[in-house]
């Protein structure tokens, strides 16, 4: 992304990584276990984050390899590219059309509620930018990453209210504000999502839409000084992030299921989403192995 500043996903992922049993053999009791290596692919429309939009009205592909070290402790690597290798959009603005990103995380389930994620954000240019490094594992005020510490409330299974939340603070990498003197001062740019579930698996007998999950959520950054995230106001706290999400998963039989999603995203920014818009239609389908 260059010299616009930014993070990704995420920080909720599009769909959660599926698990598997096996069963022991000799004349043993069967007996479950998670799967410890996980893969699993997103195809979306375009890539959006956090009402964010990177590498414009493109088709991007979005891997994700998760490996769980023990029950409680995940790792694992995201990426998305739209394949795209020009810098700059044909009306010469500076806004990217080519996007790629590589991020590394860590998971730590805290209760049966509640995970701790690590993040660490790398996106670099598709081109060599003057005075933006795109070196890895540079956290410096022209790097192009950025370390988010993230709070995830899910309470969607075997809760009553099936709400969800995400608190979201970067720690580490580009998150600058300057002062007068033009000195850097971290900002610990700060989002805050909450989310809610409404799964119509069994309260209607019209099969199209049962396996329907409608996923509504809003989200705000408290405090973009550094302008961090560009498609939001800077001076105030932003509503960047109102979505209706709805998730229909398809038998294709063997035990295997493609989920189909298709994501309403409303940028109820008052300034700076002039380039891209406020409003955003997102189609995505996953595999998962």
């Amino acid at each position: 992304m260059g010299i616009v500043r930014r993070n990704v996903f995420f920080i909720f992922m599009l769909f959660s990584i599926n698990g598997f049993s096996q069963e022991n053999k000799e004349g043993e009791e069967s007996v479950l276990e998670d799967k410890k290596l996980s893969f699993n692919v997103d195809l979306v429309s375009r890539y959006l984050w956090r009402g964010q939009c990177w590498g414009g009205d493109y088709f991007a592909v979005q891997p994700t390899i998760e490996y769980a070290l023990t029950p409680k402790i995940t790792i694992g690597t995201w990426a998305t590219t739209n394949f795209k290798k020009e810098y700059y959009y044909p009306d010469n603005e500076n806004y990217y059309k080519g996007y790629h990103e590589i991020d590394l995380y860590l998971g730590y389930q805290i209760t049966d509620f509640l995970q701790f994620q690590f993040w660490d954000y790398y996106w670099p240019s598709v081109s060599k930018v003057e005075g933006v490094s795109n070196k890895l594992f540079d956290y410096g005020t022209t790097s192009s990453q950025t370390i988010d510490a993230i709070l995830y409330f899910d309470f969607s299974e075997a809760y009553r209210y099936p709400f969800n939340a995400t608190i979201s603070t970067f720690v580490g990498g580009n998150d600058y504000r300057f002062d007068s003197n033009d000195k850097p001062k971290r900002n610990y740019t700060t989002y805050v999502e909450l989310g809610y579930t409404f799964n119509l698996l069994d309260k209607t007998k019209c099969k199209f839409i049962q396996n329907l999950e409608l996923l509504p959520s809003v989200g705000v950054v408290l405090n973009n000084k550094a302008a961090y995230y560009n498609f939001a106001d800077y001076d105030k706290p932003s509503l960047i992030n109102m979505s209706l999400k709805a998730i229909k998963e398809f038998d294709l039989g063997g035990n295997v299921a493609m989920p189909f999603s298709l994501n309403y995203v409303h940028n109820g920014a008052t300034k700076n989403t002039d380039f891209f818009g406020k409003n955003f239609l997102i189609a995505g389908i996953s595999y998962s192995y």
